[in-house]
């Protein structure tokens, strides 16, 4: 992997990943921009105990653009993107539109590839693991930004999901404080250390997956991939790897190894989910990472989180009064159902 660091016209950091070591990345960003303005604000809330970001700079943010517009696609003649260059493996560049900036932590966008067609599904294994090289090395910079206490990797993908461009991407946050997702598994952690004499909760429940089955999607040399069992979306599947690691940075080589081999398996699965002829699963694919300077990070366990909110042909999820008022989920896939479907749809 060749790592290439450059700065955009309004001074943003752009940074290419490129699969070979002789690629120049020298192309100038000549777009006529003015300076970022960013208006983020983290405000807390009292009753429960998180936080809120506020951005409302981000209302004039780009919304749906034509193909032939698409800001994340190479730079060609009469059309200046985010891209400079006239092609690229993997690039990351500052948001434009953060909602996190400065003092309240940063945003970056993470183009998979120059393919505006194309899906992380459709890379090769070169390519993907590439992207794997990417999380990691954002991950280890962001996190050495004053403030920064907890580095997410994730890819929204399809309009249901709120996807404003179509272009293959992914974002990374950088976020100044725990996000409550986390800081709930962390408690669950210490509750359940505390009720077995210190035996630690991300293991066991990846060891009783893998002993009862019925959920396990893959179970391969490294990598374990299921639908747990109170699972809150139609088709959601978590991706260990077989020994825990905190973040991306820990991980093992051999795993690192294995990985774009078993996701791209699990995401050309998901596709098929819903049969021939139906269009591509919108879904949310989430890295969970250990905060920076949690007094227990160790315990975390390093997973991806996959998702759709799609549940049968043709009908989404939607997060009504209980979900959203109450943040209590009712699915309606159970979720040994929903495993055996992605068993079945496994690649010839």
């Amino acid at each position: 992997m060749k790592k290439t660091m450059t700065r955009l016209a309004d001074g943003r950091e752009l940074i290419y990943y490129d699969l070979r070591d002789d690629v120049v990345r020298d192309d100038t960003d000549r777009r006529p921009l003015d300076p970022v303005s960013t208006a983020s604000e983290i405000r807390h809330d009292r009753l429960l105990g998180d936080s809120v970001a506020v951005a409302s700079h981000r209302q004039g943010r780009t919304y749906h653009p034509p193909a032939d517009a698409c800001p994340l696609c190479p730079s060609r003649d009469g059309h200046g993107t985010e891209i400079p260059a006239a092609d690229y493996d993997v690039a990351v560049f500052e948001n434009r539109f953060p909602s996190l900036a400065g003092d309240t932590g940063r945003c970056e966008v993470v183009c998979f590839t120059p393919d505006h067609d194309a899906s992380f599904a459709a890379l090769t294994e070169e390519q993907a693991a590439l992207v794997l090289e990417a999380w990691t090395d954002r991950t280890a910079e962001l996190s050495q930004l004053p403030g920064v206490q907890q580095v997410f990797c994730f890819e929204n993908r399809g309009a249901e999901v709120g996807v404003t461009l179509g272009h293959p991407h992914g974002q990374i946050y950088a976020y100044p404080f725990t996000t409550p997702r986390t800081e709930r598994m962390l408690d669950q952690v210490a509750a359940h250390r505390a009720a077995t004499g210190g035996r630690n909760l991300f293991d066991d429940v990846l060891a009783d997956e893998r002993a009862d089955g019925r959920r396990v999607v893959l179970d391969t040399g490294h990598w374990t991939a299921f639908v747990p069992y109170a699972a809150h979306w139609p088709y959601e599947v978590h991706l260990y790897p077989k020994r825990r690691v905190p973040d991306l940075l820990a991980l093992g080589e051999d795993a690192r190894t294995e990985f774009p081999q078993v996701y791209l398996e699990v995401l050309r699965r998901f596709d098929r989910i819903f049969g021939p002829g139906e269009p591509p699963t919108p879904y949310i694919s989430a890295w969970h990472q250990a905060p920076l300077y949690a007094a227990d990070r160790g315990e975390f366990a390093l997973h991806l989180e996959l998702f759709t909110v799609r549940r049968t042909s043709g009908k989404l999820k939607f997060l009504a009064g209980s979900e959203s008022g109450m943040n209590v989920f009712i699915n309606d896939v159970p979720p040994e159902a929903a495993a055996e479907r992605l068993r079945e749809v496994a690649s010839e």
